[in-house]
């Protein structure tokens, strides 16, 4: 199971109605499929905060390296994939087996803030088939830190929230040396994954290194169907480590390298040949400066290499090598400070980011030349910003308002590219400067076993490099080739969130909802006085402002503890989207449900689980959307840890998809199908 531990009890009921139409959560068949939010306290600089909480956030654990228990997860050496898609916001888009791109509050990654331990870091492709999710591992991730909306600022700009991926780390710790090693295997797609790691700390210093490769084939949907082009490999090294300067003075390094060959997207057109990262940070940490406290500094690096080509596919009128590139440099100096009932945060970040994709197409016949364009065409972001939050702690009550204000600055570095885009724009400047902010309440209130929370936001955020500058990017999902709009104005978002949560021993449950007014909302429009560049294209779409676009999620959760070690959870969930013209939004999730019923104990893991959607009801058929059908997927795991002269051996064994079920959800590019009936393996044995 994956375990999701909010910092904090935030669940949030939509108190009235922010549009001037209703919106109705429909439950049927009688049966409640619930999960549960878990207090927890946020920690910062070895500091636990006893305020009471006002942030919408979850932390979903994914490892600690140095914990003695099993690691309480049905499928420890899943893909981090899997293990976002257990938090309460989060959903994916699916091109293949590898590489799903995460949606937060029914919203992209243009419309979030996507970091790895605070650094941004930016995809080389055009295609979005490498998130910056698909850059890291389990294997050196301790967890995922979720912010939905505007409490997510503090990560950079962002409308829909923020996703932070927090790298794990061993820290200065008294004689610690530890060696795991981890082995798994699955059934359907016979992948193989092989890992080790290794930490070793002191009081001065602490180094942490690991290594996994992971391999697997076309994998099959439900009634045995292979699903030709799913297939990858990968590998992930990451080496951390930290000097103790003085007392409370701290020097921390990072590298992380990671490498993709051979990935299959079978939704797609296009495969992989080679995915590459190289993501590296040295920071600087001091407990106390002045009346400040916990100051920490970081500068970062890092560099993304994709190419994308068909040259496996069979049967390609024109073959196509389409290579990117994306370098990012940034830093940011953040520092805390505590006075009466507030509590301060400042931070001051920024990035310079430089993304490059090219296109090649080689003609059937030699004898005719072949043809190149930039389809990102060198553009250069400039990014700074500065962040303040004010913490109010009352007696039974909290308040929390925080702010962000950004220079943004683009400049189109190559000539060629630029003189491509004044084929659609005559006027376009090379360069441009965007000022955005954003401002945030959150307010919470202790009512003995209830807590309510209420919020209020409002921000802005740039069109992204491809909405801005992208020139002739294919879109298989709706047929059509996109070209970025220079001239869009900024996008600004409404955001209202509210709540109320029960707690009794043994009992949870929570009421939380959102919903986004999302002004000048970007997306594409087609022009029929423009040619297609791809051959099958429907028409040309170019990027560009609507009045506005409106989005509501509702979900409902809880818990309950049947006996000792043994726990049922669940949740349901319910999702809208449209816009001015009261037209479905695309990649809007139906209502969803899962279902736990788990036995943890220190040496025995048991769970049984089942997860489902409605039939898919609001789509958009002009943006290649149909609809999806209702489905039910049931999966069962076990785990037993064993102690061998004072070392862990735990193993874990499961099956997903136990009915073999074929289906596909809303959110499965060209209704690619899930995976089928899969066993899986996994075994670790860590040596203190």
């Amino acid at each position: 199971m994956k375990i999701i531990i909010p910092a904090g009890r935030f669940p949030y009921i939509l108190l009235g109605p922010l549009f001037s139409r209703k919106w109705l959560l429909w439950f049927s068949g009688g049966v409640l499929f619930i999960s549960f939010p878990v207090h927890a306290q946020r920690e910062e600089g070895g500091e636990r905060d006893t305020i009471l909480p006002v942030y919408l956030e979850e932390v979903v654990v994914i490892s600690d390296r140095t914990q003695s228990g099993d690691p309480g997860q049905a499928k420890p050496l899943s893909s981090l994939d899997e293990y976002l898609t257990s938090a309460r916001k989060v959903n994916m888009v699916k091109r293949g087996a590898y590489a799903w791109e995460p949606t937060l509050n029914s919203m992209s990654s243009e419309r979030l803030s996507v970091t790895i331990d605070g650094m941004r870091v930016f995809g080389a492709c055009t295609d979005k088939m490498d998130p910056i999710t698909s850059y890291v591992d389990v294997s050196n991730l301790s967890e995922a830190h979720i912010a939905s909306g505007q409490q997510g600022a503090e990560y950079g700009v962002s409308i829909g929230g923020a996703i932070d991926l927090k790298i794990d780390k061993a820290g200065f710790k008294e004689d610690i040396f530890i060696i795991s090693l981890e082995n798994g295997f699955e059934t359907n797609n016979e992948q193989k994954i092989i890992g080790a790691d290794i930490n070793f700390s002191k009081d001065q210093y602490y180094i942490d290194g690991d290594i996994v490769y992971r391999k697997a084939g076309n994998y099959s949907a439900g009634g045995g169907e292979e699903v030709h082009f799913s297939q990858y490999e990968k590998y992930n090294i990451s080496l951390n480590g930290g000097y103790q300067l003085g007392p409370g003075k701290k020097l921390a390094a990072t590298l992380v390298y990671d490498e993709a060959n051979d990935v299959g997207y079978p939704a797609l057109p296009m495969d992989v040949s080679l995915a590459r990262a190289v993501i590296t940070s040295l920071s600087y940490e001091q407990d106390t400066l002045g009346v400040l406290h916990h100051w920490e500094s970081k500068l970062y690096y890092n560099t993304i290499t994709h190419v994308m080509d068909d040259s496996q596919r069979p049967n390609v009128p024109v073959r196509m090598d389409m290579p990117g590139w994306s370098d990012t440099y940034g830093f940011y100096s953040r520092t805390a400070l505590k006075t009466g009932k507030h509590r301060l945060l400042f931070k001051w970040d920024g990035f310079y980011n430089k993304s490059l994709a090219e296109m090649t197409m080689y003609p059937a016949n030699r004898g005719e030349a072949s043809m190149f364009m930039l389809t990102w065409p060198d553009v250069r972001t400039l990014n700074t910003g500065l962040y303040l939050e004010d913490i109010i702690n009352f007696k039974e009550s909290s308040l929390k308002v925080s702010a962000r204000v950004t220079v943004q600055g683009n400049r189109v570095a190559d000539k060629f590219g630029l003189n491509s885009l004044r084929i659609f724009y005559p006027d376009a400047a090379a360069s441009q400067t965007r000022f955005l902010s954003s401002i945030a309440t959150q307010y919470s209130k202790q009512l003995r076993s209830f807590q309510l929370n209420f919020g209020l936001a409002y921000a802005t955020r740039a069109p992204s490099v491809s909405e801005g500058y992208g020139f002739y990017l294919f879109n298989s999902f709706d047929n059509h080739d996109y070209v970025g709009n220079p001239g869009l104005e900024n996008e600004r978002s409404m955001e209202l969130n509210a709540g109320i949560s029960m707690t009794q021993p043994g009992f949870k449950l929570s009421f939380e909802g959102n919903a986004f007014r999302i002004h000048n909302y970007i997306i594409g429009k087609t022009d029929s006085s423009l040619s297609t560049m791809t051959i099958g294209a429907d028409g040309v779409r170019i990027y560009t402002n609507l009045r506005y676009a409106d989005i509501v999620n509702l979900s409902f959760n809880s818990e309950y503890k049947i006996a000792p070690g043994l726990t049922w959870s669940g949740a349901i969930s319910w999702h809208r989207g449209t816009d001015n013209q009261n037209r479905d939004l695309p990649f809007i999730s139906p209502w969803a449900y899962q279902s736990f019923l788990k036995y943890d104990t220190r040496s025995f893991y048991g769970e049984v689980s089942a997860g489902g959607a409605g039939k898919q009801v609001n789509f958009n058929r002009g943006f290649g959307e149909d609809q999806t059908p209702a489905y039910t997927i049931f999966s069962m795991a076990l785990g037993k840890t064993f102690y061998i002269s004072g070392n862990r051996l735990y193993t874990k064994a499961g099956i997903e998809n136990i009915f073999d079920r074929y289906y596909s959800t809303y959110s499965d590019w060209n209704n690619i199908p899930r995976m089928g009936r899969n066993l899986f393996f996994n075994i670790s044995y860590k040596i203190n």
